[in-house]
């Protein structure tokens, strides 16, 4: 009995050694006798107990916050930049064999990337043009992962701290840049105005009864209101009209 015993446990420990059960979203890495030998999984894994050894990675995206850097932008602005980089795994057998440790060495190509593609530009189209410089950054750093098996799906920059004094001249820029859309627009105001005015002018130039319906059309304005006060405007024609009456009875009276 102490036999089978000792036989049992012996091969419970060699099964426990030998099978590995790996999920959907798992590869292990197979080296036999530190020798590469593929790539299996996902499912029951079955290894040689002391030959074989199995590393495990996985082929999840990976969500890393990229620390925050010290960046000297194009127009020696100093300002501090965060992201997140979005990446996976593609073939697991380079990201164990080509790379020590694929997770830091991503996260520093990741942070000098950072620093190098945003000192290239001014911190105008830093804070404008967003998405374009994401889209460079997620360019080069998969471009320089690529031989670890590793696919960069997105870059994000997070937050960009300004200085306080840079907030405030951006705070006055803005300022400026209002006021003078606001004057544009009330010169366009008063240049449509005017335009208006002249076609008007026009109009009543070759048709003298529009100004007398004008006349008419502002006394029904002013008698809507609760004042007291009526101004009648009286034509220039009807006053010269009296005019020359006047200066023919004076005639008359001289002769």
């Amino acid at each position: 009995m102490i036999m089978i015993t000792l036989v049992v446990i012996v091969a419970m420990i060699i099964l426990s050694a030998a099978i590995r059960i790996l999920r959907e979203y798992e590869r292990g890495v197979i080296f036999r006798l530190g020798r590469l030998v593929g790539e299996k999984g996902p499912g029951l894994i079955l290894l040689i107990p002391i030959v074989d050894r199995m590393v495990r990675i996985s082929l999840r995206v990976v969500a890393m916050d990229v620390e925050p850097q010290d960046v000297i932008t194009k127009d020696n602005v100093s300002i501090k930049v965060d992201a997140v980089l979005y990446f996976r795994v593609m073939t697991a057998a380079d990201a164990v064999v080509k790379v020590e440790n694929y997770l830091y060495a991503t996260s520093q190509i990741a942070q000098t990337t950072l620093r190098s593609v945003l000192g290239e530009h001014d911190l105008d189209s830093l804070l404008t043009e967003r998405e374009r410089i994401n889209q460079q950054l997620q360019s080069v750093i998969d471009e320089r992962t690529d031989p670890w098996g590793i696919k960069v799906s997105a870059v994000e920059v997070k937050n960009v701290d300004l200085p306080q004094e840079m907030r405030r001249a951006i705070a006055r820029q803005a300022e400026a840049e209002r006021e003078r859309r606001a004057k544009v627009i009330h010169a366009e105001g008063e240049f449509q105005a005017a335009e208006k005015l002249t076609q008007a002018a026009e109009v009543i130039a070759h048709e003298p009864g529009a100004l007398q319906l004008r006349y008419l059309q502002t006394l029904t304005e002013i008698a809507a209101g609760q004042s007291s006060t009526i101004v009648f405007p009286v034509p220039m024609d009807m006053i010269k009209a009296f005019f020359a009456k006047a200066e023919e009875r004076k005639s008359e009276a001289e002769g």
